[in-house]
């Protein structure tokens, strides 16, 4: 597949029951190079988490796709996005990933910007025989084309045309809530985060999130060491790890949402096993009782193109972004009401270690497998037949459970975990290929 054709790359005909994706689209470069022009230069990304900016003068590198962006706190608590380069030759502003200061100030040759952006010094400035010409281009840094928070998350967009974020997000705001409303204080990433790369495509990553099917093969071990442990004192004790025999007998779904975000949902059997749990009256009182019980759910949910929040095993939110159409870079943070207390951080910490780390019981299983499916795309097997799990049952709309929490998605499934259903993938390989196909028609990504 060397030229691009959306039709040769994605087929959708829910009407005949067909729904599948290409696996070129994992190995072909020239597409990758697609994906960054059409998807993320053009919609909405993660930047972070206000509490990475904590104070006045804090800054956040990070990255948009293959753009690298510094979010900063001005002297004034005010945020704002650059482009991370300096205006002279391009330079990184900063190597570090976070920190505070005054001024940013280029290590090449010593340009100086405020943390509002504007250009506060140019070294050697009066012997540098500058022609007049030069007055007449800025020299402050270049913004972001749109930068808006969310409940204490940062997204920005390298293109003016985004949708506003309330708009991008839509009906998955409810998801979105379910974990960043568990305290009146707000949530907060605990310190620290969890990078590594795997050899794979970044899709790969955006289909595992919401991908119930895999469990009971990928992980099998390690439901086998939560077996063990319920059988004797060995292991994570202080994880508190849920009895996954029982979640498998319980009833869930999946949700569809606009612009290609998706959500999916498993009833909870030991909701006493959840940190939430002991404040779960608290936020009963202040959220509803329908939200609260949510809370107590399995979830996952998936924001278009490349942000997940899973709470099934601690709560955890991960980015993760293309660095060549066979290797993908996953950050991981675990994320906790603000002003937990000790005990139950600790316990929430152990959860997590357990089950996302990068040495923990499930993560490596998910990245071992993105790999070996990488070589599998090299035999050229050309349509796979990965997203058709649930169709027979999928429906337009909502259903009760939606209701119950009072949005309107536009697809959903309901059923026991047995279905498994793989339609949650169709929200986001339809966005993809209507972006794509926007782009490369000459089309505005949103009308």
């Amino acid at each position: 597949m060397r030229q691009f054709d959306v039709d040769a790359c994605v087929e959708d005909r829910p009407g005949d029951g067909v729904f599948r994706v290409n696996a070129a689209i994992y190995t072909e470069p020239h597409i990758l190079a697609l994906e960054h022009e059409h998807i993320f230069e053009k919609t909405w990304s993660l930047l972070g988490h206000e509490c990475q900016l904590p104070e006045p003068r804090s800054h956040l590198s990070t990255m948009i796709g293959r753009q690298p962006v510094l979010v900063t706190r001005d002297e004034h608590g005010k945020l704002h996005a650059f482009l991370n380069a300096c205006r002279h030759k391009g330079a990184l502003l900063t190597r570090g990933e976070s920190g505070r200061r005054r001024n940013l100030v280029c290590p090449y040759h010593g340009w100086t910007y405020s943390l509002d952006g504007r250009n506060a010094g140019i070294k050697d400035r009066k012997t540098g025989a500058y022609p007049d010409a030069f007055d007449a281009d800025s020299h402050d840094l270049i913004p972001l084309a749109r930068l808006e928070t969310y409940k204490g998350l940062v997204f920005g967009a390298l293109s003016s045309d985004v949708p506003a974020l309330d708009e991008f997000l839509g009906e998955s705001r409810v998801f979105l809530d379910l974990a960043l409303e568990q305290s009146a204080q707000g949530m907060e990433f605990i310190p620290g985060r969890i990078a590594f790369r795997y050899r794979g495509n970044w899709k790969l990553q955006l289909e595992n999130g919401t991908d119930f099917y895999h469990l009971t093969s990928t992980h099998a071990g390690f439901m086998d060491i939560m077996a063990k442990r319920r059988s004797g004192t060995d292991g994570n004790q202080d994880a508190r790890q849920f009895d996954w025999q029982k979640r498998l007998s319980q009833a869930g779904g999946t949700f569809q949402f606009k612009y290609g975000h998706a959500a999916v949902w498993l009833d909870q059997a030991e909701v006493e096993k959840r940190p939430i749990y002991p404040a779960i009256d608290e936020i009963a009182q202040r959220v509803g009782p329908a939200r609260a019980d949510w809370m107590l759910k399995v979830r996952g949910l998936s924001l278009f193109p490349n942000m997940q929040i899973a709470d099934g095993a601690s709560l955890t939110l991960r980015v993760f972004r293309p660095l060549a159409v066979d290797l993908t870079e996953v950050r991981y943070y675990c994320l906790a009401p603000v002003g937990e207390a000790p005990e139950l951080r600790a316990w929430r910490l152990r959860q997590f270690e357990d089950f996302f780390n990068v040495s923990g019981l499930a993560t490596p299983d998910d990245t071992v497998i993105y790999e070996d499916c990488q070589r599998g795309f090299q035999t050229g097997p050309g349509w796979l037949q990965g997203m058709a799990r649930g169709m027979a049952v999928m429906r337009t709309g909502g259903n009760e459970a939606s209701e119950e929490l009072g949005f309107s998605p536009e697809a959903s499934v309901h059923g026991s975990f047995n279905l498994q259903n793989e339609t949650t993938l169709h929200a986001a390989y339809r966005e993809w290929a209507r972006l794509m196909a926007a782009g490369e028609q000459g089309r505005p990504a949103y009308d």
